[in-house]
């Protein structure tokens, strides 16, 4: 997987460790006036766990959205958002474990000039744990299988 330092919202960025709540997490990527997300080429959002994260009671849960708005500060009622990971709860979050490798939109709602990544803390909130968060062209995501042949 090739990965551009341009291209990162979070490099092991600590949750957000507020309360329920929607919080902006890491840096920002500057679109300029360039809409077309991939210049054509697919682009995906990953985001991994850099961190083990840990709750008081272990029942917090994260859920990652990738929006664009008019300021960098990313308005978490006046943003676009563009992709919605499902609500992970901690047991589901393992160190080094990806948790979404998901295609960007190429067509539709349009980016708009400042692009990152928030966080949705449900339940209650975090007291630690880290993400990593980036666009790439590729995603390793390659397994290996037994063959159906073999005895």
């Amino acid at each position: 997987m090739i990965l551009d330092k341009r291209n990162e919202f979070c490099d092991a960025v600590a949750l957000n460790t507020g309360a329920a709540g929607t919080y902006l997490l890491g840096d920002q990527i500057d679109l300029g006036v360039a809409r077309d997300m991939g210049n054509g080429e697919p682009m995906y959002l990953v985001i991994t766990v850099d961190t083990l994260p840990t709750s008081a009671a272990g029942t917090a849960t994260a859920q990652f959205t990738l929006a664009s708005d008019d300021s960098a500060s990313i308005s978490t009622s006046t943003a676009t958002v563009h992709l919605l990971t499902k609500a992970f709860a901690i047991s589901e979050m393992a160190a080094g474990q990806m948790l979404a490798a998901i295609a960007l939109p190429m067509e539709g709602v349009a980016y708009e000039r400042y692009l990152g990544i928030l966080q949705t803390t449900g339940t209650q909130a975090f007291t630690g744990g880290k993400i990593n968060a980036f666009l790439t062209h590729d995603v390793a995501k390659w397994k290996s299988y037994d063959a159906p042949f073999q005895a």
